[in-house]
């Protein structure tokens, strides 16, 4: 009887620690990328995605794409611009996009909406020097989630 305990005891502590070591697990880039976390580099954005979407599987995808916090001053990285892509004739199936384009667009000058054909709903986040830095799907995203995340990423314009 002991030995079944014994044993019981064993299969239940290495199905938890299976458990836990599995919710540390990484997804490489393109396991990242085709969930649309290009870019999503921080835990504290998952973190953030956490506080306005209630999809736990989503914001569980989101942590196995992130690379922990630092405490130096390069975590909380900005942009001087950004380049918002999408296919113009997909634009019906994403309002929250076509939204923000029409509502808010007009707050960020150093956003720009670029039209490509087939390309998914993308920001592309822009250097000092007018580069490409980082790209962010953001398929799924509302326009508050977007505004939100410009607001925090991209550098105010200066008045001239």
């Amino acid at each position: 009887m002991g030995g079944v305990w014994i044993a019981t005891a064993l299969v239940v502590v290495v199905y938890w620690v299976g458990l836990s070591s599995a919710s540390v697990e990484q997804l490489s880039t393109r396991e990242c990328e085709n969930l649309g976390f290009t870019g999503l580099a921080l835990c504290s954005d998952c973190n953030s995605l956490a506080d306005y979407v209630k999809d736990q599987e989503l914001v569980s995808d989101c942590k196995k794409c992130c690379t922990e916090d630092s405490n130096d001053s390069m975590t909380k990285i900005t942009y001087s611009g950004a380049i918002l892509e999408v296919c113009m004739r997909k634009l019906v199936f994403y309002p929250e996009i076509v939204s923000f384009i029409e509502e808010e667009k007009d707050r960020f000058p150093s956003v720009k909406v670029q039209y490509s054909f087939n390309s998914p709903p993308k920001l592309i986040m822009l250097d000092d020097a007018g580069e490409h830095k980082e790209t962010i799907r953001i398929d799924n995203w509302k326009q508050e989630h977007i505004l939100q995340f410009l607001q925090g990423k991209v550098k105010p314009t200066s008045a001239i």
